[in-house]
């Protein structure tokens, strides 16, 4: 009772409205829906070479990966109290690995990093970044939680194969059009399986089914031929061992400003000005969808200790670059955990004590496949796009910006692209209508627009 007691008041749980026991099987529940990251940070990032020849060595990055998000996890719980797991964010890596590195070394393109993280943390504290946060309209943010959630949803389908590229087609069911293999088998039972606990309102449903999924895939890979490249990056079969030694020489290896003077102050600038405005509006719209769908925003839309929340997350950015694993960014498969349950922080040091578990046990980080966890995805993006309701399709002057909103999450792959369209949209029909937008919104849409027209800009200048 005494821990209890202690927990309670570390992190309001009975405010809340949760237990101990949710807040664990969130946490775990996290984990596991966010665990390809150890595999696929690395891959992004030692895919491609510096501007020297370099390449950075794949298990110094799954290390990093691992110490950077148990670390960011952690102190977002700590501090934050909300139940954020936060890791290398894909979209930003691939900026760090196949924009910046090609025209500088590794250590100038993290210090690059560790300035976009630095210049988020100078907004968060002098409240620059709340300010922007609180100018989106109410129906805007709902739009960005259902957004979000078509885009979880579409990226368990993706990553577990259910849905492709086509031919002569975006998307496509299965591969050509046909649902083929065992591993597909695995994703369509743990997702029927989640549905039936989910519906029975079955606590823990969604880790329960991940859990069978995955020891149904270990099983039928066990005892089928089945290529590895049909379960993707992680073949579920049980580890020839359980302990590794991490290698953590990456850490430190940074060079701040070296980058202005190998690639030049324009080109530089160029490189963190994409990776402030992705981490920033990618952060900001998961934080939103987030609260909406823990519960913990108000009925304005606006989320209590936000400041806190926004400093970790540029202090977050930061301690990527210093790790070399890329800007650590908040995790929208948090959504999993918040699903089972989650609501504090404390699911947070159970996500952050696992990622750290896995510095030292990087073998069973390679047991569950996406076909087991991806259903959890889906199952929270239908939870998520419930926001809708709230939405007033009636209004002019939110139908269009709202549905732009919701579609280019999934349509175009990012959280940053579908709050841009929709901020861009709101304030063009508002002003259209006669209507006041602000000036903070006409600051963010002009961001956007330069952002939309980087390259025909850097082309016209000839950068």
């Amino acid at each position: 009772m005494a821990g209890n007691s202690v927990l309670e008041r570390r992190f309001a749980l009975a405010e809340r409205r949760t237990t101990v026991g949710r807040e664990f099987r969130g946490g775990i529940t996290t984990f596991v829906a966010m665990a390809y990251i150890l595999l696929l940070n690395p891959i992004i990032l030692g895919g491609s070479a510096d501007v020297t020849g370099a390449q950075l060595s794949i298990p110094q990055l799954t290390a990093m990966t691992a110490l950077s998000a148990a670390i960011a996890t952690v102190l977002m719980g700590l501090v934050g109290n909300v139940p954020m797991a936060v890791a290398s964010g894909l979209g930003i890596n691939a900026v760090v690995a196949y924009q910046a590195a090609p025209q500088m070394t590794w250590a100038q393109a993290m210090g690059l990093v560790v300035l976009e993280g630095v210049i988020i943390v100078l907004l968060a504290v002098t409240g620059v970044r709340q300010m922007i946060m609180d100018s989106i309209p109410l129906a805007l943010k709902y739009a960005i939680t259902a957004g979000i959630g078509a885009f979880i949803a579409l990226i368990g389908l993706v990553d577990a194969g259910f849905v492709s590229s086509g031919e002569g087609t975006v998307l496509t069911l299965g591969q050509g059009g046909l649902l083929r293999g065992w591993p597909i088998v695995v994703f369509v039972v743990t997702l029927l399986l989640m549905f039936v606990l989910h519906a029975r309102r079955v606590p823990g449903a969604i880790l329960i089914s991940i859990v069978a999924g995955a020891v149904l895939a270990v099983v039928i890979n066990s005892v089928a031929d089945i290529p590895d490249a049909q379960w993707g990056l992680v073949v579920p079969h049980l580890p020839d061992q359980l302990l590794a030694v991490p290698d953590l020489s990456l850490f430190g290896q940074v060079d701040i400003f070296g980058g202005f003077a190998q690639a030049g102050v324009v080109t530089a600038l160029v490189v963190l000005f994409t990776l402030v405005l992705s981490g920033f509006f990618d952060a900001m719209g998961t934080i939103v969808g987030l609260s909406e769908e823990a519960g913990t925003a108000d009925e304005k839309g606006q989320v209590p200790g936000l400041g806190r929340i926004l400093t970790v997350d540029g202090v977050s950015a930061a301690l990527g670059g210093l790790t070399s694993s890329s800007a650590n960014t908040v995790f929208v498969e948090s959504a999993a955990g918040i699903g089972e349950g989650a609501r504090t922080g404390l699911a947070n040091l159970v996500t952050g004590g696992l990622f750290a578990l896995t510095l030292f046990f990087t073998p069973l980080a390679s047991v569950v496949p996406a076909q087991a966890a991806a259903p959890a995805l889906v199952i929270v993006g239908a939870m998520m796009m419930a926001q809708v309701a709230k939405i007033d399709w009636s209004d002019p002057e939110m139908l269009v910006p709202a549905f732009v909103t919701i579609v280019m999450m999934p349509f175009t792959y990012s959280i940053t692209t579908g709050i841009g369209a929709g901020v861009i949209a709101y304030t063009v029909v508002r002003t259209a209508l006669g209507r006041r937008a602000g000036w903070l919104l006409w600051v963010i849409t002009a961001v956007f627009a330069v952002f939309f027209a980087l390259d025909p800009l850097q082309r016209l200048l000839g950068l």
